[in-house]
């Protein structure tokens, strides 16, 4: 392996080991209540270098779910010949819900569980999340096309997501089982694709209209 991908993949260890002690605190302590120089100390790094890895205190919980940011894109890119984007997006959640990913809102485990506690409860945090929807966002507009249309329909995709994914985690937080859960979930994301194909009917086939024909 070459030296870059060497230094790579020891930065990322590096954001990774970081969060986790980081979110372990604010589990333990609440985000309020601890420090980035608490965090610092406990990571055995400078306060410098953390500001380097993580602009923002709150980029410390939010680096677990960095890398969702763009997927809703990857996913439309990466549809096969024949998929279109709102078969490719449904598909990709229905196989979240399969695997419990935790970005769907559908999984059980304690700590993740505690996480979202974290994320949604926490006023900065449910704020920066904001930021991150609208780079997700930005990023499926561009992969749909760019435009007026492509704009207006990754905001509807986006929204939708986010609501099954907090209907979800609700749920589940509230004490209900989750195999309970699973079948709603299962339903409703279908029928709210089913929705977005019928009225966002040019991402519901395998070539997209022009511009005009689309708003």
């Amino acid at each position: 392996m070459s030296e870059i991908g060497l230094r790579e993949r020891k930065r990322q260890r590096m954001y990774q080991a970081v969060s986790d002690i980081a979110v372990r605190l604010f589990l333990e302590k609440g985000f309020d209540a601890v420090s980035v120089a608490e965090v610092a100390a406990a990571a055995e790094i400078s306060k410098p270098t953390l500001f380097r890895y993580f602009p923002a205190k709150e980029d410390l919980v939010l680096h677990r779910i960095a890398d969702h940011e763009d997927e809703a894109a990857r996913v439309v890119t990466g549809a096969g010949e024949g998929v279109s984007p709102l078969g490719a997006l449904r598909r990709n959640f229905l196989d979240g819900l399969d695997r419990r990913d935790p970005v769907t809102g559908l999984n059980d485990h304690p700590e993740v569980l505690a996480y979202h506690r974290l994320l949604y409860g926490t006023p900065s945090l449910a704020t920066r999340m904001y930021a991150h929807q609208e780079r997700s966002e930005a990023a499926l507009a561009e992969a749909l096309g760019g435009d007026l249309a492509a704009r207006l329909a990754a905001a509807q995709i986006v929204v939708v997501q986010r609501v099954l994914a907090l209907e979800n985690w609700r749920r589940i937080a509230d004490g209900e089982r989750l195999e309970d859960v699973r079948q709603d979930a299962v339903a409703a994301a279908e029928r709210a694709f089913g929705l977005l194909e019928k009225g966002l009917p040019w991402l519901a086939e395998e070539s997209g209209l022009g511009e005009d024909e689309r708003i």
